[in-house]
């Protein structure tokens, strides 16, 4: 099955982490470089834990931690599901 982008999964869905996007413009580096410090790298367990109303921000959990992101910080990360 071909990884799905970490911002279309349902609260409680967990996989691992296939890739993170690269930028496709210069104002996202930031964005995937940020990404790949706090923990979301290759081979990481990742587990959406809630989305608020509205669908954001998307509470995820990756490795020990647990960071809100907003839906389009989360569509960068592509997982593979469980």
């Amino acid at each position: 099955m071909p990884p799905t982008p970490l911002s279309s999964l349902r609260p409680g869905i967990a996989g691992t982490v296939a890739a993170v996007l690269p930028p496709s413009t210069p104002q996202d580096e930031p964005l995937v470089r940020r990404l790949a410090e706090i923990g979301f790298l290759p081979g990481e367990a990742v587990r959406v834990m809630a989305r608020a109303p509205g669908a954001e921000p998307i509470a995820v959990r990756v490795g020990r931690s647990t960071f809100a992101l907003r839906r389009f910080e989360a569509a960068f990360v592509q997982v593979e599901t469980r």
